[in-house]
């Protein structure tokens, strides 16, 4: 195979949400044609971040091929063309949750894989929790990699820690790279050794003014933070600086949650600080709440603000959030494909797709 030597791919986000991937695709020099998703609360926010795509709201176990192929104008078996599928994951994910409401979810790269058989793209790009590997028979994965290795696409999945890929956290994602564009797999490339903290992109010297716990910032920057009783900020104020967490309180019985009595060694994250010099921990959609993880400032006594959840992401500055309450945007923010992320893996496609041979 001749060397394509032009970077023509154009790309198609399934499970676009707030446009996470899709910003990351965008910022490695891929052209977004459309995101599609089934819920309407990412229309706004994606639309306003992702210039030039459309945002197409349908139930992907609705929607048809043919009537995307009519809708954007695409083509079947087109090298160009990139296929990406980050389904909602919560039936997958290894926490401990209710598993009644997402079971939908689990048949979700079911579907995805409908319109790669149909579309025959040049590249496809899956992401989802590990625990979909970890249960690749029930989740379809395995069929889904043995189609595509028996119809000529080198592929590539693996476990990775997006703090390795210029995330300023510590994310562990499955993902999956094909492509039927030359002979070998393609992967994201690693940063090396120097890899981000918290200390890196958030705090008074990256533009983060200090603020308390309930702020409001009315600006897109959305610097604001949720607001907390008066026992969880004399909480907050016993947990030491940098790292410290809810066993600096858990012998004064005004402050200890009766929960944790006798219980030291369980979720020893909540109420937890980050460390400066250290990547947050995974950014999940409750990361607005003290109790809910390891979400406390380093410093301050508060949880984290909106902006810096999105930052820690590695959301752009400037990438504007829409949604009707503080909770909706966490939860926009919580559920992205970091974009650094999303970045490396569509610079990787672009790599092969101009050297492929």
């Amino acid at each position: 195979m001749k060397k394509l030597k032009k970077n023509n791919i154009k790309a198609i986000d399934f499970f676009c949400g707030g446009g996470g991937m899709s910003c990351g695709m965008q910022q490695a020099g891929i052209e977004v044609l459309a995101g599609i998703d089934y819920e309407p609360a990412c229309k706004d926010t994606y639309e306003e971040n992702i210039k030039g795509a459309q945002f197409i709201q349908a139930d992907v176990f609705e929607l048809q091929a043919s009537q995307l192929q009519e809708k954007l104008n695409l083509k079947q078996d087109d090298d160009n063309l990139l296929l990406i599928g980050c389904s909602p994951c919560q039936f997958w994910s290894i926490i401990n949750t209710d598993k009644s409401k997402s079971k939908k979810s689990k048949n979700l790269l079911v579907e995805f894989e409908r319109f790669v058989k149909y579309f025959n793209p040049g590249y496809v790009v899956v992401e989802n929790v590990p625990g979909v590997l970890r249960k690749k028979e029930e989740s379809g994965l395995q069929a889904f990699i043995e189609w595509l290795e028996g119809n000529g696409f080198a592929v590539n999945f693996k476990v990775h820690n997006t703090n390795d890929y210029g995330v300023p956290q510590n994310r562990k994602r499955f993902t999956l790279l094909a492509n039927r564009i030359g002979s070998k797999s393609i992967f994201p490339e690693k940063v090396g050794e120097s890899k981000l903290t918290v200390r890196d992109v958030i705090g008074i010297s990256n533009g983060f003014k200090e603020i308390e716990a309930g702020h409001k910032d009315k600006t897109d920057f959305m610097h604001s933070v949720s607001n907390i009783s008066e026992l969880t900020e004399r909480r907050l104020k016993k947990i030491s600086k940098d790292g410290g967490n809810r066993l600096d309180f858990k012998d004064d019985p005004d402050l200890q949650l009766k929960c944790f009595v006798g219980k030291d060694n369980s979720f020893k994250d909540t109420f937890g600080r980050l460390w400066w010099d250290r990547p947050a921990p995974t950014i999940t959609t409750k990361f607005f709440s003290v109790s809910n993880g390891r979400f406390v400032h380093p410093e301050e006594n508060r949880a984290l603000s909106l902006r810096e959840g999105a930052t820690l992401q590695s959301f752009p500055l400037d990438y504007i959030f829409h949604g009707k309450s503080h909770a909706k945007i966490a939860r926009l923010i919580g559920n992205a494909v970091p974009p650094e992320y999303a970045k490396r893996i569509g610079k990787s496609i672009i790599n092969n797709h101009m050297n492929a041979i």
